[in-house]
């Protein structure tokens, strides 16, 4: 595989890129929108939104020359063009001319190690007002993401591939995933802090919505980073650490749903929850618990049919359980579920890392607990048990 093979493959591999678009798309009225990898020889399409006709797909090429994006890759700065002939620089461009545009946005896509890969664009051949902070804002936002999503992935990838003839696999991807966790804390920290103060500015409508998608976006990255860093500490540094409270845990659990609710609004969820009184227990630790467990049985669990949730104290134990209908796990698959890095397939795919469930498990430990599941054709149920050593 060709290395343009290997970056087209990396775009297509973030599930975010086809929102992304379609954003530009609906914030800017820009027909053609692209990312593309750029290099002093070659100009490739990785992923596009095309309503205008361009005729450009992933995997389609320009001739460099004939591109701004060239420019781009020169300078590292983004080019705005609201009216081609109304502008001082590019009224005589060719680039305009040959690809018949009138408007043009192009923000450079950098990776978090200073290289450039490439660009993120849109083209019309009407006029647009596209020289607003809102606009530059969101585009500068999208492509770091881009440029996150892109390294992290290119050094899960080469993590993967030394561990794989390495003898001690374990201790070596998670030392990785220590260092790549903690990395990753800063600029995504910057990030957010560049949304913060872009939502402090006037916004229409359109610019709002790309906000919300924009801290969606971060705020599962954040998701994925403390995943990341659970897996490290859980390995490498003797377990999960806890810090158990008197907490009313049934407050908790209901909790949890609410919020799974409100971003699976057509999802059903039943729940029976009866945990009277405070419980010696670290709240966030079981909340994340629950949060994975249940997050797992919308993925899994067929559509149609409600997710039950289950809290009691029971023989001097808390029981937590979550089940859902649908396909059972495969015998083969059961016996390393809770194994990191085991993502099971959803529709014919794998989603996430495959660390939610292992967190889960070393949750129920750190609790001086355990964690199980059955799966039948009837149901697939996780059971959460630990002793409550001490009521609140």
């Amino acid at each position: 595989m060709s290395d343009f093979d290997k970056d087209l493959a990396a775009v297509q591999r973030i599930a975010a890129i086809p929102t992304i678009l379609d954003v530009i798309r609906r914030l800017t009225d820009m027909r053609f929108v692209a990312v593309a990898r750029v290099t002093e020889q070659r100009w490739m399409a990785c992923a596009t939104r095309d309503d205008l006709g361009f005729g450009i797909a992933p995997g389609g090429e320009l001739a460099i020359e004939t591109t701004i994006c060239h420019e781009i890759r020169q300078s590292r700065a983004p080019v705005v063009i609201d009216d081609v002939s109304q502008d001082p620089l590019y009224s005589a461009h060719p680039t305009p001319v040959m690809y018949g545009f009138k408007s043009y946005i192009s923000m450079p896509i950098v990776l978090p190690d200073g290289s450039f890969f490439g660009t993120l664009c849109a083209i019309d051949p009407n006029p647009a007002n596209l020289n607003r902070p809102e606009i530059l804002g969101t585009f500068k936002m999208f492509a770091e993401l881009i440029g996150f999503h892109l390294d992290m992935h290119s050094q899960l990838d080469k993590a993967e591939a030394e561990l794989a003839s390495a003898k001690e696999m374990g201790d070596a991807r998670e030392r990785f995933v220590a260092v790549l966790g903690h990395d990753l804390r800063n600029p995504l920290a910057s990030i957010k802090a560049g949304l913060a103060l872009l939502s402090r500015t006037q916004l229409d409508e359109k610019a709002k919505e790309v906000l919300g998608h924009l801290n969606h976006s971060t705020d599962r990255m954040g998701e994925l980073i403390e995943n990341l860093l659970d897996l490290a500490r859980g390995r490498l540094g003797g377990g999960l650490p806890i810090r158990p409270v008197p907490a009313e845990l049934g407050e908790v659990l209901h909790q949890v749903v609410r919020e799974i609710e409100a971003a699976r609004p057509n999802r059903m969820f039943n729940v029976e929850v009866d945990i009277p009184g405070p419980v010696m227990a670290d709240p966030d630790r079981i909340a994340q618990l629950v949060s994975n467990l249940v997050s797992n049985a919308v993925k899994h669990g067929a559509p149609d049919t409600p997710i039950r949730i289950f809290g009691i104290l029971e023989d001097g134990h808390l029981v937590v359980s979550v089940a859902n209908e649908g396909r059972p796990i495969p015998p083969s698959k059961i016996a390393t579920i809770f194994e990191p890095f085991n993502a099971l397939e959803t529709r014919g795919a794998k989603e996430g890392l495959g660390l939610g469930l292992y967190i889960a498990s070393e949750i129920s430990r750190a609790h001086g607990g355990t964690l199980s599941v059955s799966s039948t054709l009837v149901e697939t149920r996780f059971t959460f048990k630990a002793p409550i050593a001490n009521r609140a």
